[in-house]
């Protein structure tokens, strides 16, 4: 297997984009791309996580980030709890801090946490020795689709700066939206974002992307459609006239996708909406939709991911001095070379 890039996390937590510069974000694509390779090869088990603990704390209901997460553990030889917090003490009134004091006392090594409360990641993290990776908060971040948003675009074209990219749909609810407009611009990518007024956050003009209300002006000549889930259970109130005339005007059809570029590549972060954000026609397009491969690449993602906030344990001295574990951070198979 090749050697592994090296690079460290600017923290031991993953809770976004925040921080991520260009090198670091290369550095993670191109540990992904050894899992990737890896992963089709059907190479040998993988140790980097032997004999550490992966809790899933999901308090949103999710199939493929939870089970993406999962799968990456095991692949890397980790311990998984997928904790079901419909039945947990939060049910019976225990709070986020107390829950996490729990968690902590447990050892986990690295928590993967979903909240719905936008900075409700970052709150518990602030609480627990182990390392927290954001699995999405909110409509604020979701830094690990964003990282494999960005590995599908540069394994398909190759590269990322220069491209133009259109984030299409509600943004407004969307963390995926606000983590693709800072890591891409980040790597140089030109960000567009297409949606009516009423589904944009405010002070979007100052997140680095253009904004455009009109599907064929935004998608003009672009390189990537990246449609976005209409997010009906976010929404207080009505943010579209009515769901047919919104896929209408701002529905991705074939029609509305003759104006991007002839190579463009149609993403969705999942799960779909047919018939409302997207067509089924240009959703299952072998040639040109790569929201499988989007599935793939999340594996992969992950994998680097977690390789990575477990290197940096290593050097996180609040964590050894809790006791715990300490001979188990000092063994090769935590930080070596996949």
């Amino acid at each position: 297997m090749t050697a592994p890039p090296d690079i460290r996390l600017p923290s031991r937590h993953l809770l976004g984009i925040d921080g991520l510069d260009e090198r670091t974000i290369t550095g993670i694509l191109d540990l992904s791309a050894i899992y990737f390779t890896h992963n089709r090869e059907r190479g040998p088990k993988l140790k980097q996580l032997s004999g550490r603990t992966v809790m899933n704390l999901f308090f949103e209901s999710s199939t493929r980030t939870r089970t993406s997460f999962e799968i990456a553990a095991k692949r890397l030889g980790g311990d998984v709890v997928n904790m079901n917090v419909a039945a947990s003490s939060i049910k019976k009134g225990e709070t986020l801090i107390d829950t996490a004091m729990t968690l902590n006392a447990m050892y986990a090594d690295v928590l993967v946490v979903r909240h719905p409360d936008s900075g409700a990641v970052s709150l518990l993290s602030d609480k627990v020795n182990c390392a927290v990776i954001n699995g999405g908060d909110g409509s604020h971040a979701h830094p690990t689709q964003a990282l494999l948003d960005a590995f599908t675009i540069r394994h398909r074209k190759g590269r990322i700066a220069g491209l133009t990219v259109a984030i299409c749909g509600d943004v407004a609810h969307s963390r995926v939206a606000r983590s693709n407009i800072q890591l891409l611009t980040t790597m140089g990518a030109r960000v567009r974002v297409v949606a009516p007024p009423t589904l944009l956050p405010a002070g979007v003009e100052g997140l680095g992307a253009d904004v455009y209300h009109d599907m064929r002006e935004g998608l003009s000549d672009c390189d990537i459609v990246m449609m976005l889930r209409l997010q009906a259970e976010r929404m207080r109130g009505a943010f579209v006239p009515s769901i047919r005339e919104y896929f209408h005007y701002f529905g991705l059809d074939r029609e509305k996708l003759a104006f991007a570029r002839p190579d463009a590549l149609i993403m969705h972060p999942g799960p779909m909406n047919r018939g409302i954000e997207i067509d089924s026609v240009v959703a299952d397009d072998i040639g040109r939709s790569v929201i499988a491969e989007q599935v793939e690449t999340g594996v992969a993602v992950r994998m680097a991911c977690l390789d990575l906030v477990t290197r940096s344990l290593h050097n996180q001295s609040g964590h050894n001095q809790s006791g715990h574990n300490q001979s188990r951070h000092d063994q090769p198979g935590g930080g070596a070379a996949p």
